[in-house]
């Protein structure tokens, strides 16, 4: 027998011995007027409410509960139980020889109740200070003196899943509130201090060696306050993370984590929960290009999970396609339909074989050079992998009856100032084209997404584990972000609902500065910004903007049913006046030389400046007075 069986059976045998032993001394007391019961009768009827009990209990799984963590809800469950019981003996107690009144029933019954809580109560606090006891003899854990930021429900919360903890590593010492009702009080015996308290004070008073925001709920930007308070101080900061079931219920696991850049960025993340999106997507044949990487591996997740008919997924570098692929077979194994294709979107040849052979009717294009600075350097290859690329397949998406066509652009489209984002402005303006197409042709706007290959934060990472500096472009330049799975599960929700040549844009929240986000990567490694890592300012490099922008012009808008989508109103092109833009880039790629391809963007696409231009004048546009 293992060692839950034996506290299950402990439980029932204790828990069955008060019931059993307070109804014979209830059933003991009776007024003069009344004759009492004589000892076999008392049996009798002491046996019939066990028996109802137990039968009640085993039918509502009283013993299925793990009654160490039991709250309110499991307690209200075992006295709904016993009263079922009760209604039960009161009616069979009157077809016996002798039976009681109604009011000595219910005396009866709740006495015996009653007992069976108390029984329960003490388990579960004799049974966590015996666990309690036995793991600090067994691991000699030091315990750490934490405040709790937050005395809400969650943190009182948090206090139950320490109470609860068999390690005990944590003892809480203090909660941190700013609501006046609660400054002052105990909770579950620890007392609440006002968030406007001297912190030197407050760590020297209560010991503090670890600060615990529980505020799972609380706005970005309010989150990020606190962060940064607690953080300058030498006791490191971590989240409680609180997962409810759909039914309100925890699974009682105690989730302290490090804080994330994702928890300190101006938006909250959205999960994206579209039955209609899903049902798009189920049975249908997806292939996505640049399938190995940041995004395009995960909408090859995220379309997975979706049951496909058949998933292919082409990518010109093998090392990515191969990381997703075998991580889809271990998730998936043959349930998934999977084909891997090493191939380059300019290869027109090989993109018509592979369409012949797979048939598509959704086409995710998530293949592009997108490296600013490599692109400054190489123009040619960012005319030729992205503009002519996304020309081949869109091609091709109508030669063989695609059903729709989703392509991946970036904010760095938006009056660029550099040759990717003119080359990706191209890649919309083809998109934008194909209005009379049978195939449906739309492109997703989007921003930065974090830890992305080549991105920010992983170079920042790098640069503070190899002991710095850190270095950054400009102290005033801002981006969007937004995380991987969320960017991916609205492209996937674009895709749904997207009709013919449109522009979807998507809502990225409020810029972020680059120099904070620095600071506070810095300071999630343990470390102080300019004392134990320095921050260096390098200057802007070739065709960089101090700012970018997710609309061509705001007021060009239009809401969707999702909250987080837009549609931008821009006048389409017609496919004649593509091909004179499309010849005139031909044209300059056959002449060769960065400086005739970058005049040859300038002419194709208006809204194309010099950086410098831009840069000039920064400070009068919206996004960046929006950071002062």
């Amino acid at each position: 027998m293992n060692s839950k069986s034996r506290h299950k059976i402990t439980l029932i045998f204790v828990d069955l011995t008060c019931f059993l032993v307070s109804s014979l001394l209830m059933l003991g007391y009776y007024p003069s007027e009344v004759t009492k019961l004589s000892t076999t009768e008392r049996i009798t009827h002491a046996l019939l409410i066990l028996f109802l009990v137990s039968v009640c209990r085993f039918l509502f799984h009283i013993y299925s509960n793990v009654w160490r963590y039991a709250q309110a809800s499991e307690y209200f469950q075992l006295v709904i139980s016993d009263l079922i019981a009760g209604i039960a003996y009161l009616l069979l107690s009157n077809v016996l020889p002798t039976h009681i009144t109604f009011l000595r029933s219910v005396a009866l019954i709740s006495v015996a109740t009653l007992a069976t809580l108390s029984a329960r109560f003490l388990y579960q606090i004799l049974r966590g200070y015996l666990r309690q006891k036995e793991t600090a003899e067994q691991t000699g854990i030091e315990k750490l003196n934490i405040a709790i930021v937050g005395a809400g429900a969650v943190g009182s919360l948090l206090i139950t899943e320490l109470i609860n903890d068999r390690k005990k590593k944590y003892h809480p010492v203090c909660f941190i509130d700013s609501d006046p009702l609660k400054i002052g009080s105990l909770i579950k015996g620890v007392r609440v201090i006002p968030i406007s308290a001297d912190l030197n004070e407050m760590i020297t008073k209560y010991q503090i060696q670890q600060f615990i925001i529980a505020l799972p709920d609380l706005p970005p930007e309010q989150k990020k306050e606190i962060y940064e308070k607690y953080s300058v101080t030498d006791c490191p900061v971590k989240m409680y993370d609180y997962p409810l079931l759909e039914d309100g219920l925890s699974e009682h696991k105690l989730t302290l984590r490090d804080v994330h850049i994702e928890d300190l960025l101006f938006r909250n993340t959205h999960t994206v929960n579209s039955p209609e999106a899903k049902e798009f997507y189920r049975n249908k044949k997806i292939l996505i290009t640049g399938g190995g990487g940041s995004i395009g591996s995960e909408l090859c997740r995220q379309i997975a999970k979706l049951q496909p008919k058949q998933l292919v997924i082409i990518d010109i570098y093998e090392n990515n396609a191969y990381d997703i692929q075998q991580e889809l077979i271990r998730t998936y194994g043959l349930k998934l339909n999977l084909a891997v294709e090493i191939a380059s979107v300019r290869d027109e040849n090989k993109m018509d074989e592979l369409f012949a052979i797979y048939r598509p009717e959704i086409v995710f294009h998530a293949a592009a050079h997108k490296h600013v600075p490599f692109m400054e350097q190489s123009c040619s290859e960012a005319v030729k992998n992205n503009v002519f690329g996304t020309y081949v397949l869109a091609n091709l998406a109508e030669k063989y009856a695609v059903q729709k066509f989703i392509l991946i652009s970036t904010d760095k489209a938006v009056n660029p100032t550099n040759i990717m984002g003119a080359s990706k402005r191209m890649c919309e303006k083809i998109i934008q084209s194909r209005k009379d197409s049978k195939t449906d042709f739309v492109a997703v706007r989007f921003g930065n997404v974090l830890g992305s290959n080549g991105s920010v934060i992983p170079l920042f990472k790098k640069q503070i584990e190899s002991g710095g500096p850190v270095t950054i472009t400009d102290n005033r330049i801002i981006r969007y972000f937004m995380t991987i799975p969320e960017a991916s599960q609205l492209v996937l929700q674009t895709g749904a609902m997207a009709a013919k040549s449109e522009i979807y844009v998507l809502d990225m929240g409020n810029p972020v500065r680059i120099l904070d986000l620095a600071e506070n990567l810095i300071r999630l490694s343990g470390l102080k910004p300019y004392e134990d890592i320095k921050i260096v300012e390098i200057g802007l490099r070739p065709g960089e903007k101090l700012y970018e922008e997710l609309l061509m012009r705001k007021k060009d808008l239009n809401k969707t049913e999702n909250e987080l989508i837009f549609i931008e109103r821009d006048e389409p092109i017609t496919r004649a006046i593509l091909e004179e833009k499309l010849a005139i880039l031909a044209k300059a790629l056959e002449e060769g030389g960065n400086a005739t391809i970058r005049s040859a963007m300038m002419q194709v696409v208006s809204t194309y400046h010099n950086a410098d231009e831009v840069n000039f004048s920064a400070a009068e546009a919206p996004e960046m007075s929006e950071m002062d």
